[in-house]
C-alpha cells in the first residue's frame, strides 16, 4: 500500500502563486507515476499534471500548460505542484495520485483546498 499526504493549499488571489506538494508512503518503489487532479463543485475531476519517476518526463492538462509546474523528488517521494497566475477558475479540491502508469493511478490523497478569490 501506499499513503498519500498532501498539502500546501489555502485561500489566495488571482495572479498569486501557490506550491503544493505531496509525499507518499509506504511501497513507493510501486510508483512510477505521480500526479494532480482537481475537482470543482460541480464539475467532474480534470487532470492536472503527471511526473514519471524515470527521467522526469512530465504531461499537463492543456489548461494548466504555462501555469503550472510538476516536479519530484523521487529521494523524498514527494510530487509537487507550482502554481501561478492563478484564476478564480482554478478553485478546487487538488488531489495527488499515484500508480504505475498515466491510465493506472491506483492511490490517492485526501486532497486539499485551493481557493482562488477575484
Amino acid at each position: 500500500q501506499v499513503q498519500l499526504v498532501e498539502s500546501g493549499g489555502g485561500l489566495v488571489q488571482a495572479g498569486d502563486s501557490l506550491k503544493l506538494s505531496c509525499a507518499a508512503s509506504g511501497l513507493t518503489l510501486s510508483i512510477d507515476v505521480m500526479g494532480w487532479f482537481r475537482q470543482a463543485p460541480g464539475k467532474e475531476r480534470e487532470f492536472v499534471a503527471a511526473s514519471r519517476r524515470s527521467g522526469h518526463i512530465t504531461y499537463y492538462g492543456d489548461s494548466m500548460k504555462g501555469r503550472f509546474t510538476i516536479s519530484r523528488d523521487n529521494a523524498k517521494n514527494t510530487v509537487y505542484l507550482q502554481m501561478s497566475s492563478l484564476k478564480p477558475e482554478d478553485t478546487a479540491i487538488y488531489t495527488c495520485a499515484a500508480g504505475s502508469g498515466l491510465n493506472d493511478f491506483n492511490y490517492w490523497g485526501q486532497g486539499t483546498q485551493v481557493t482562488v478569490s477575484s
